[in-house]
């Protein structure tokens, strides 16, 4: 390389380098904020090997989501994607969930990954609706698992039981629409993308978008290809997609049980009480409108987990830190080192 093409060489380096600086920086701050402003509610925590070891098995945990989400999305784009790229893709995604609102989520950021990953825009919008579809197909297959075995004495804690009455009233209404949109969505993806393909063309009607609408009727073809191709596939293929949704989202839930774990004696019915209860969490956490469901996360933890680390003489606050430690801002840590390359490189 001349000297001449090495100076802007040296200059994109150089920018790569200070993205990522600024993101770590940025990631740092907000870490130091909200523990700052917690610092004596960890006081009550008393450490020991194990505390340690199961936090590790926290981390571990969300190592297992993802790598449940890594063999998903090599599952739905016909290992087009390699094990590298699924990685990126995979953290990228969740690093735009953790600057999302809950209720919007990091699926249109998704689809854009994707797409720079050379998955076609249909393929890749299909995917992404795909996801969604299981997602909240987990979601709505355990519930009723849930209230089934689970009592209501159980599942509410003694705090929250005198507002269950008005609590189940707005989870089932919750559920309904939750149930809803699977519904529209498997209608749409499986057996009729009229829906779909209405919503694109009022799109592309909009003004700044009506020049481009032959790149509109395009994507409507790509989305039906990659329809047609979805409808093909095998039952066995079907359940290999359920089965790494139910895996990535019982490695999710297990990390709150192993970080209560860590500081706390319970047995194996209490520690099923604890993961039917975060099925609770997540519909508080989903239509939260702050990013990566900040706040409201923490509020849902102390409201549902509060009585079983009350009788331990544990602060709440201390043990919801420390379950954001690990499964919220590494995913930030994670995509403000990759971003910047990233976006270099596509």
């Amino acid at each position: 390389m001349s000297e001449a093409n090495k100076i802007p060489a040296l200059l994109n380096k150089k920018r790569i380098y200070l993205a990522i600086l600024f993101g770590l920086i940025l990631v740092g701050i907000l870490y130091w904020r909200e523990m700052s402003e917690n610092t004596a509610s960890f006081d009550s925590l008393t450490w020991s090997g194990l505390s340690f070891l199961f936090l590790v098995g926290g981390l571990v945990m969300m190592a297992f989501r993802d790598l449940a989400y890594m063999v998903r999305i090599r599952l739905l784009t016909e290992n087009q994607l390699s094990w590298k790229q699924s990685f990126h893709t995979i953290m990228l995604w969740e690093f735009a969930s953790a600057l999302s609102p809950g209720v919007v989520g990091g699926s249109a950021v998704a689809i854009f990954i994707l797409q720079k990953e050379k998955i076609t825009l249909g393929q890749s919008t299909a995917l992404v609706l795909i996801t969604l579809i299981f997602d909240n197909l987990f979601y709505i297959l355990f519930i009723p698992l849930v209230f089934l075995f689970t009592p209501l004495s159980t599942l509410f804690p003694d705090e929250l039981i005198y507002f269950s009455s008005f609590g189940l009233q707005a989870f089932w209404i919750g559920y309904g629409v939750i149930l809803l949109i699977t519904i529209i969505l498997l209608y749409s993806v499986f057996i009729n993308a009229r829906f779909i393909t209405w919503v694109i063309k009022m799109i592309y009607k909009l003004p700044f978008l009506r020049s481009k609408k032959k790149k509109g009727l395009h994507f409507i073809k790509e989305i039906e290809l990659a329809r047609v191709n979805y409808r093909k596939k095998s039952f066995r293929f079907w359940t290999s997609v359920l089965a790494t949704t139910i895996w990535s989202w019982i490695s999710r839930f297990l990390v709150i049980n192993f970080v209560l774990a860590a500081f706390l004696t319970l047995n194996f019915p209490e520690h099923l009480t604890v993961l039917a209860r975060q099925l609770i969490m997540w519909l508080a956490m989903l239509v939260t409108p702050t990013p990566g469901g900040s706040g409201m996360a923490e509020l849902a933890f102390s409201a549902m987990l509060g009585d079983y680390i009350a009788l331990a003489g544990i602060s709440t606050i201390a043990l919801a830190l420390i379950w954001r430690t690990l499964s919220y801002y590494p995913y930030l840590i994670i995509g403000s080192l990759l971003l910047p390359r990233w976006l270099k490189k596509k």
